[in-house]
């Protein structure tokens, strides 16, 4: 009964070593992964006063290339670009909080979700807009471009509000604060961190947040180009160990005081 138990548990050792390592470079050695993120995504991904790389994003896509004994380097590009440089192979997966949509999946393959997020509104306290139809009719909203943000406010108030869409979320905080706009909206994290920083102090939330699957998808994942199998296979095995051992829960209680992994 032993020997069998040795046996299963040497299996189950060997096959999660496999998964972890197999993405090496096949002489032994790490093998490279370049990883691509937009940079103006705080707290996700950002570039500090040291022009250096940090946020959420960047130390889970760090842990995961520990995991998977691969060397990780970044690269950044603008957020309407980085499917185009994904696919031209300027790196080698988008580790950019980027939502697992079924438009997107037609372009690009995806990981397994490493968390969910759904989408916030504010506006300024002093502005007593009531959360309902007539109350939003003419308003402006600003969001930034192609991002989930914008399908849903588009699909879900498009007929009664006007869209201002912005390269970087930062350019439409700025608008925002300007008076330009009459509502933010941002995934809900990007809506807490705006509110409790200097420049989101006279804001508030405003309504519910919104988890619509329909504009926000299956949460938010890492794309990969098509037909990578062995890069997604190798990432999730990642995302399923730093789940496991503690390291993600080390990161998220950095940046969020709520697990921001969601529903299983």
């Amino acid at each position: 009964m032993k020997t069998k138990l040795y046996i299963a548990f040497a299996l189950l050792f060997s096959s999660l070593t496999f998964n972890m390592v197999a993405y090496a470079d096949g002489h032994g050695g790490k093998k490279k992964i370049i990883l691509g993120t937009e940079g103006a995504y705080a707290p996700f991904n950002s570039i500090d006063a040291n022009g250096n790389l940090v946020g959420f994003d960047i130390e889970i896509g760090n842990a995961l290339c520990e995991a998977m004994n691969a060397e990780c380097e970044w690269v950044t590009s603008d957020w309407d670009g980085i499917i185009p440089a994904l696919i031209a192979k300027k790196f080698d997966a988008i580790v950019a909080s980027m939502s697992i949509t079924d438009e997107r999946k037609k372009k690009i393959d995806f990981t397994s979700k490493y968390y969910t997020s759904p989408v916030s509104f504010a506006v300024e306290k002093k502005n007593a807009i009531k959360y309902f139809s007539q109350g939003l009719k003419g308003k402006a909203v600003a969001v930034q471009s192609g991002t989930v943000t914008e399908n849903l406010v588009n699909g879900l108030f498009g007929k009664l509000v006007k869209v201002k869409a912005y390269k970087t979320q930062e350019e439409a905080n700025l608008d925002f604060n300007s008076g330009r706009v009459d509502l933010l909206a941002a995934d809900s994290f990007i809506i807490s961190d705006f509110l409790a920083s200097d420049a989101g102090k006279n804001a508030e939330v405003f309504g519910p947040n919104i988890d619509d699957k329909k504009y926000l998808g299956e949460g938010i994942g890492i794309g990969v180009r098509k037909g990578e199998d062995e890069l997604v296979k190798a990432l999730n095995a990642a995302i399923a160990k730093i789940r496991s051992d503690g390291t993600y829960k080390k990161i998220n209680d950095k940046y969020f005081n709520f697990d921001v992994y969601g529903a299983q």
